[in-house]
């Protein structure tokens, strides 16, 4: 959360989920009926895919780098007396990448859980048809991941061992392509950006919030790159706070991730957890 103050676009988010969610409590819940399955949060107004970024900021030398910051949204909106919760669910593509975890997807869909969905280029590039089918989901908001998942920096730093992006032009060239893409195949232009690894330096952050996206960050990472085992996926959900981004995977068919949320239902039922989505 950076300097403490509430991060980039926080207000508004708080100020329509509050407004939206007194309506939904009016109506009947959506099935199962333990869930309330909240409006979204919005983001700004849609983002063009060739943005304007002036030559000054493309030159500046970065002062911060991580993947907590000024700029970052990294948590939601929150309403009195229940627990909120943002599931974003990553799909990073490339070699060891590519998969789809099936069972997730029908976890969300059966128990009516809306979720984030942030695809790397490589993976819509292999999953084309899957992507505008989950995009037709209203279920699911669909945000990018990047094109080569590299961290987003302006002079090379790296993540987990990932090298990141070089220079400004770098950052550009890891929004732009996707974010052609992803409009290309969903008929919509997506509005939140997470960089591979969620690692930003502030000047990163800056280009990609003047591109007209938002900058997604997290408050719990909830899988470990899906190589967490059960037990702690379903401890990091149920001990998430109030207000917190979830971050998760959803190309690891082979982990733990479905098998630890399915394991956290129950006690997320009992405490009538507001799902949202970024949008």
């Amino acid at each position: 959360m950076g300097d403490g103050g509430a991060p980039v676009g926080v207000a508004e988010a708080e100020t329509t989920a509050s407004t939206r969610t007194t309506v939904a409590a009016s109506s009947a819940p959506s099935t199962p009926a333990s869930f309330t399955s909240a409006p979204s949060i919005s983001g700004p107004a849609a983002p063009g895919t060739s943005p304007v970024v002036d030559r000054v900021l493309l030159d500046r030398r970065p002062t911060r780098w991580g993947t907590h910051m000024p700029g970052i949204v990294d948590r939601v909106g929150t309403v009195r007396g229940r627990p909120t919760l943002a599931l974003t669910f990553d799909a990073c593509g490339g070699p060891g990448g590519r998969g789809y975890d099936a069972d997730l997807i029908a976890l969300l869909r059966a128990e009516r859980i809306p979720a984030t969905l942030f695809l790397n280029e490589r993976w819509v590039r292999v999953h084309r048809g899957l992507t505008a089918e989950l995009a037709r989901d209203r279920l699911f908001a669909i945000a990018s991941h990047g094109s080569r998942h590299s961290p987003l920096s302006v002079d090379g730093r790296s993540a987990y061992g990932i090298a990141g992006t070089r220079s400004g032009r770098g950052v550009l060239a890891e929004i732009e392509p996707n974010q052609r893409l992803l409009t290309e195949v969903t008929g919509t232009v997506p509005r939140w950006f997470r960089a591979g690894t969620a690692h930003y330096d502030d000047v990163a952050v800056e280009i990609v919030r003047r591109s007209g996206l938002r900058v997604a960050g997290f408050t719990v990472n909830a899988d470990d790159g899906a190589t967490a085992r059960p037990d702690s996926v379903r401890q990091r959900l149920v001990n998430a706070p109030d207000g917190a981004i979830v971050l998760a995977h959803m190309n690891q068919p082979r982990g733990a991730t479905c098998d630890g949320l399915r394991a956290a239902l129950p006690a997320l039922k009992a405490a009538r957890t507001r799902f949202v989505r970024l949008t």
